[in-house]
């Protein structure tokens, strides 16, 4: 598993960064100030949990015995990402504001994964 995070994690960092320059080159002058703001925020959520799914993997190769929790909080990552940041960016693009609604459950998961993280690592590294 630690491998799929470390390729996942990657592969999500590589997207943030594509994402970001879209933004920067072929967004900025199409949108407003505000929904470039909400296309930002998605974006750096973006690239800070794609940093956290490749620790995730990272963890996962240095823990002794398999980890559930670890498991766990690398899947709600990507999944933070897709509903959080994935439904900024369709707002930020379409202007439909009722997009917006799904932001929350993305954060959870980033909460989730974060709580998920610090019970894996503690199982795993105290002896």
């Amino acid at each position: 598993m630690s491998k799929t995070f470390l390729i996942l994690g990657a592969a999500a960092a590589f997207l943030a960064v594509a994402i970001g320059a879209f933004g920067a080159h072929a967004v900025k002058s199409r949108i407003s100030a505000d929904l470039l703001e909400i296309y930002n925020t998605g974006t750096a959520y973006h690239f800070y949990h794609s940093f956290a799914v490749l620790i995730v993997g990272i963890l996962l190769f240095l823990a002794p015995h398999p980890n559930g929790w670890l498991n766990w909080s690398g899947w709600l990552f990507l999944a933070g990402i897709i509903l959080f940041s994935g439904s900024l960016y369709t707002l930020a693009l379409s202007g439909i504001r009722t997009f917006g609604a799904v932001t929350p459950f993305g954060g959870l998961c980033f909460l989730a994964g974060w709580l998920c993280m610090a019970v894996g690592s503690w199982r795993a590294f105290s002896h």
